[in-house]
């Protein structure tokens, strides 16, 4: 009886999109492609809103009894989109328009001039939208299948591809994607996976207040915060956004993608150097979310050598890891917690001073808990990272007072290849994290240590180990199941499941050696 075939698992609209959208790049470089795409969904996204926008307004009209002659005037008042948060697109900027030159030669002008026109009508969009649609190395034809592919997804309310979040998923996927396509030192950067965004937000519990990102990349843990309120009953506005971006065009699609989920965020008037100009030097927030790039060597500028900020030590001009970690501190209110990536050198190193700030850090009570995660969780780094939680109000803060402990957890084991280059933490994964987590850091939480998993450190149990924070030194090992098998009846049985293998290797060999003489014969 033949074998019925496995059906197909079926592929999301973000799958079907990207694989479309992959196979018209042609040889255009992922990292500059990216832009190309991104740029013309947010077009599409805003563009959808305005007609949707558009529609209503001419039902609420029609209702009032407006006469179909005196609509369009109306319809083309620009404070009826802006009023309820919908970009205002010029005519010649709206996807319709964009539509019907697709096929024409110029079309990448076309979108150079719409992109044009609607930062000009939208001063919160300008200086972000990509405009070189229209230079001589893009293939017209190909651009022209894309505006094709792209306007054949809807993304409205109505549609039938679910909620208005959609383009949101299709954004966040395509940077994942191309994050994974690109190739470089910094391939990759503007973007930290979902598991590991997910991961922080649910141990921090942004629920209400000021969150900052000063390494804030393509805006994902904005994006990630602003869900998991949503997630537990608030509203978008529960939580005030403040980020910063190093690179000019990473910048620009974290204002894009925060534009489109509807989120308003201060990311500064242009991108800028955290370190050598602070965007946001009297802010002081509730949260501090980062994954700051690693190991970074050449950060370091005279003027910054007396820095208010360096209160536990002078980070090393060689490696800014704790340059990170004195800027997300000083940025904490005085309740504050940060959680943040950072690479695994940055738990036991000594070099540069690094091991007296680290001492510091835990003396004075600010580091909470210390997750060493599994490898192979980023596209652009093999490196093995760890999440670091540190907290100004550990005499409470809602909380109860654990001042003089540090929660490790080695979280290596946990996760699953989702390729054979990138693993994920699923739900179930994060759960665990960010459960254990809360049981050791709330009242009456019912933590217990976990052997070779959680283990809540004593200062004096740190001290003896001379502040390194590698989660594997505490954690111990995970206990073995009881065995309590007599050794005289454990040998006996596992002779005989030796014995038994060996004839079964036998009855192999001999089987293979007359299949052998058949082929010959």
């Amino acid at each position: 009886m033949a074998r019925a075939a496995k059906p197909k698992p079926t592929k999301t609209l973000e799958q079907t999109l990207w694989e479309a959208a992959d196979k018209l790049r042609g040889n255009q470089e992922p990292s500059e492609y990216k832009h190309v795409v991104l740029g013309l969904v947010f077009l599409k996204y805003i563009s959808d809103r305005f007609e949707e926008r558009r529609a209503m307004l001419e039902a609420e009209l029609a209702a009032e009894g407006i006469k179909p002659e005196r609509l369009p005037g109306f319809l083309e008042d620009r404070d009826e989109y802006t009023s309820h948060n919908v970009f205002w697109v010029p005519e010649l900027a709206r996807w319709g328009y964009i539509q019907s030159v697709a096929k024409q030669p110029e079309i990448g002008q076309q979108i150079d001039q719409a992109m044009d026109l609607i930062e000009k009508e939208n001063p919160s969009l300008r200086g972000v939208l990509p405009r070189n649609y229209g230079r001589d190395g893009l293939d017209k034809r190909r651009l022209g299948e894309l505006v094709d592919l792209i306007g054949s997804i809807g993304f409205t309310e109505t549609d039938d591809h679910g909620a208005d979040d959609v383009l949101g998923r299709v954004y966040e996927y395509f940077l994942g994607q191309f994050a994974g396509k690109e190739t470089g030192k910094d391939a990759g950067a503007f973007y930290t996976p979902r598991s590991v965004v997910k991961t922080l937000v649910e141990m921090l519990e942004p629920y209400k207040g000021r969150v900052y990102d000063p390494a804030a990349g393509s805006g994902g843990m904005f994006v990630q915060s602003a869900e998991f309120v949503k997630a537990h009953g608030g509203k978008r506005t529960d939580i005030s956004v403040y980020g910063q971006e190093f690179t000019d065009t990473t910048w620009k699609l974290a204002k894009m993608n925060l534009a489109l989920r509807g989120i308003e965020a201060d990311m500064g008037p242009r991108s800028a150097d955290s370190f050598t100009e602070d965007l946001h030097p009297d802010l002081r927030a509730d949260f501090v979310i980062a994954n700051p790039p690693f190991n970074v060597s050449d950060w370091s500028d005279a003027k910054l050598a007396d820095d208010p900020r360096w209160k536990y030590g002078m980070p090393p001009h060689g490696n800014a890891n704790f340059a990170w970690v004195q800027h997300f501190i000083h940025h904490l209110a005085p309740n504050g917690t940060a959680g943040f990536v950072l690479a695994n050198g940055s738990l036991s190193s000594k070099s540069g001073g690094e091991g007296e700030i680290r001492r510091k850090l835990v003396e004075v009570g600010l580091v909470d808990c210390i997750v060493a995660m599994p490898d192979k969780l980023f596209f652009n780094t093999g490196i093995p990272v760890s999440l670091w939680f540190v907290s100004k109000g550990r005499g409470g803060n809602g909380h109860r007072e654990r001042r003089d402990e540090v929660l490790f957890i080695d979280a290596r084991k946990l996760g699953t290849m989702e390729s054979r280059r990138l693993r994920v933490l699923v739900d179930d994964d994060i759960a665990k994290i960010a459960g254990t987590y809360h049981a050791w850091r709330n009242h009456d939480g019912g933590y217990e240590d976990v052997p070779g998993f959680a283990k809540a450190a004593s200062l004096e149990e740190i001290t003896k180990h001379d502040f390194v924070l590698t989660p594997g030194r505490y954690v111990g090992t995970a206990e073995a199941e009881a065995d309590d098998e007599p050794i005289d009846e454990k040998i006996d049985r596992l002779t005989k499941e030796l014995f038994a293998e060996f004839e079964r290797g036998r009855e192999l060999e001999e089987e293979i050696r007359r299949r052998l003489e058949m082929l010959e014969s």
